[in-house]
């Protein structure tokens, strides 16, 4: 369940991931994989996180939502983190391209479907044995393309 951080310099880990709906393990993950870095330590070494880091946090968060994978939304969070630097175009962009590939994919599966139900609707469906079965002879000989 998310929470409204209380306003505070830093958070603990159980905090942020709480706050956000994932697990403490996800959001080390996340560092792991340099999405999100804690800006300091304590004494005792426990990483604290300041409400930028929050923020960057629900980004990848959002940006996930929408298909994005972890390395892209590197690429998101460098054009979040230096927007001086970067232009619209170039995050539309990029947008474009997530687009682009979704569509292709949204073929493929489409494709899928319909052999899929060539083969669903060509098989009995009968108590027999499966010796005989249209769906494996098929899915045997690629009989289905």
């Amino acid at each position: 369940m998310k929470h409204q951080l209380p306003p505070k310099a830093y958070y603990k880990i159980g905090e942020l991931a709480q706050n956000s709906g994932i697990k403490v393990e996800t959001l080390r993950y996340y560092e792991a994989q340099g999405l999100i870095v804690p800006c300091n330590r304590t004494a005792a070494g426990y990483r604290l996180y300041s409400q930028r880091d929050s923020q960057s946090l629900m980004f990848i968060l959002h940006a996930k939502k929408v298909g994005f994978t972890l390395k892209e939304i590197k690429f998101l969070l460098d054009f979040q983190l230096n927007k001086s630097q970067h232009t619209c175009e170039q995050v539309k962009s990029f947008t474009g391209s997530k687009i682009d590939e979704i569509e292709a994919k949204i073929d493929d599966l489409q494709k899928m479907r319909v052999a899929l139900n060539t083969l669903h609707q060509a098989c009995c469906g009968g108590d027999e044995s499966a010796r005989n079965c249209s769906i494996l002879q098929a899915l045997e000989t690629a009989a289905f393309e």
